[in-house]
């Protein structure tokens, strides 16, 4: 077995109704993942997840939970399969719950309460058609964080919100900053800058509103010490000391995802192999465009959780 490995689980965008349908038909460890995660919130999210009969799965506050709870049932059943601990967890966004989950520091029960609240908190945040997010292609992350500074003021807030990974960079904040940093983008070089269908200008000053009710949400969760390190979307670096995770959690609401500099932590630190644990395979094509000489391994169904288990 490869003793260094490190687990990252995806953040919002990677749902789709039916996600979780094979693992939950095969392992009755993942089903109680679901009715765990059902009772603390008090509805049905095998139901949302599976049928998705009010068509609200791609509603932030209800996207967040059910991925949340899909990637927790794929991390327990590979959990289960697999001999030892990953060197390092991280997950996008939204994914770092996971992660944390994973680690121990949060309870799932917690975890999914928590992200329902803040899905609804950056939905409230900002008015719609006030905020938006644009991906931008072909500028390396510096260059796109140069314009963003050129161009935001207190009135018109434009940051960089994504470091996904080398020429993919997205952009966050008021909607008339961020069409004029996709313009200035375009003309030093950008091939693209694509306008997102989302909701709200996330991780950028705009959800700060957001931030100080997740804080308050948060006086009443119990965050443990990192089983194994988390690697922090906001630093880049990891974290294991409880104080420091759940300020992570709260800074990143209105930080960038650095999550290029996650991986490159990660790889730096004599781990070669990534495994994402979740819907789709975001991750790991991030990943072969951070270092193509890194393994990249994904499952999210048995048959993905076994091929994965083996080859490491």
């Amino acid at each position: 077995m490869n003793e260094q490995y490190a687990v990252v689980f995806p953040g919002q965008g990677a749902q789709y109704v039916g996600m979780g349908k094979p693992l939950l038909d095969e392992f009755a460890l993942a089903r109680e993942v679901f009715d765990e995660a059902s009772e603390s919130l008090g509805w049905d999210i095998q139901k949302l997840v599976l049928e998705d009969p009010d068509g609200i799965l791609d509603l932030t506050q209800y996207t967040q939970p059910a991925l949340l709870t899909v990637s927790v049932a794929v991390w327990r059943v590979f959990a289960d399969a697999v001999e030892a601990d990953p060197t390092y967890v991280a997950g996008l966004s939204l994914g770092e719950y996971s992660a944390l989950v994973a680690a121990a520091s949060l309870s799932l029960s917690d975890a999914v309460r928590l992200v329902h609240l803040r899905g609804q908190y950056m939905q409230e945040a900002v008015p719609e058609g006030v905020g938006g997010m644009a991906a931008v292609i072909g500028l390396e992350g510096s260059v796109v964080e140069a314009i963003c500074d050129g161009l935001s003021t207190a009135c018109a807030h434009v940051t960089a919100a994504n470091l996904n990974c080398p020429g993919q960079v997205v952009i966050s904040g008021h909607a008339g900053a961020v069409a004029r940093a996709s313009e200035r983008a375009k003309e030093m070089g950008a091939r693209k800058a694509v306008t997102l269908p989302v909701s709200a200008p996330f991780h950028s000053a705009l959800m700060e509103p957001a931030r100080v009710r997740l804080e308050e949400a948060m006086d009443g969760v119990s965050f443990a010490d990192a089983r194994f390190p988390v690697v922090s979307n906001v630093s880049g670096t990891p974290l294991t000391d409880a104080g420091s995770i759940r300020q992570g959690l709260l800074e990143q609401m209105t930080s960038p995802v650095r999550w290029e500099d996650s991986v490159r932590y990660i790889l730096g630190r004599g781990v070669d192999t990534l495994v994402e644990l979740g819907p789709k395979n975001t991750l790991t094509a991030f990943m072969r465009r951070i270092d193509r000489n890194a393994k990249a391994l994904a499952a999210e169904d048995p048959q993905g959780i076994r091929q994965v288990v083996a080859a490491l």
